[in-house]
């Protein structure tokens, strides 16, 4: 294994808020960082040991072309992959597009495993880890939540078939799972809702328009962590001498694992409390 001031590690979504704190934490420590961003120009950290890539994560060729420029940089072996790249895809599953759908998909679990795929190698060589970042709602799917409470649901089971798969190299799989996070991440979402509402009838707004605005009104109250939290976990996976398999952060996330232990129709009910949708009469 390669010392501790040489290692090397790929994050994906390295521009967003999380990847941009994570890379951060980490080359303050020592590690050399590949930010991995779809675009040139993201807000990367600049610092001696960060090196941007591009890289798509829904492009195969774009990923084995980065995955080659690695190696070409004088990589011959990773300490850790951390998948972190991810789109919010939200809204009534009824009313959400098939192209948005998939998009969801291809970013958050196959991009995730194309990723692994073609850099698995590389941590073979380095004895490394592989970090995929999910979310609290892997575990229990909130309303209007479905597409990516669905994805990363599906990266958390990809995730426990692998930690097994490659527990005979003596590969660690970990699972980072954070709740409300300070980023980018939503507004971006919202955005691309509010594109996604202009091509709806009235009569397709009207349908779930009651229940979206007490959700919203819900999440408004909300208090989102900072990302440097979910930083801090990502650097204990990548430097524990024996890292857990899973990390929840934050106490929403917490909570959220109290209540996927509860019956199905307590849980529902509880849900909707919380969510004000118990307060919106039922349709006729």
């Amino acid at each position: 294994m390669q010392d501790e001031q040489t290692r090397t590690v790929l994050v994906t979504g390295a521009g967003g808020g999380v990847g941009r704190a994570t890379t951060q934490a980490l080359a303050e420590r020592g590690f050399r960082v590949y930010a991995a961003v779809r675009e040139p120009g993201g807000e990367v950290p600049r610092h001696p040991d960060v090196r941007t890539l591009r890289l798509d994560v829904t492009d195969p060729a774009g990923i084995a072309d980065a995955a080659a420029l690695v190696r070409s940089d004088g990589c011959t072996a990773l300490h850790g992959i951390v998948n972190n790249a991810g789109i919010i895809v939200q809204g009534p599953l009824e009313l959400v597009s098939p192209h948005d759908l998939r998009h969801q998909f291809d970013v958050n679990v196959f991009g995730a495993v194309a990723v692994t795929q073609a850099f698995l190698p590389l941590l073979r060589t380095g004895h490394g880890r592989l970090v995929n970042i999910t979310a609290a709602t892997a575990r229990v799917a909130g309303p209007f939540f479905g597409p990516i409470s669905a994805s990363k649901a599906a990266l958390q089971s990809l995730s426990d078939a692998q930690r097994l798969e490659l527990a005979h190299w003596g590969l660690p799989v970990v699972v980072i799972e954070p709740g409300l996070i300070d980023t980018t991440i939503f507004s971006k979402a919202a955005a691309a809702t509010a594109k996604a509402k202009a091509a709806l009838s009235p009569a397709q707004l009207a349908l779930y328009e009651a229940q979206v605005d007490a959700v919203d009104a819900a999440f408004a109250k909300s208090k989102p962590a900072a990302p440097e939290i979910v930083a801090d976990a990502v650097v204990k996976a990548l430097t524990a001498r024996k890292p857990q398999p899973r990390y929840t952060v934050g106490p929403d996330t917490r909570l959220l694992g109290l209540l996927a232990r509860l019956p199905l129709r307590t849980r529902d009910r509880l849900l909707a409390g919380v969510m004000g949708l118990n307060k919106i009469p039922a349709a006729r």
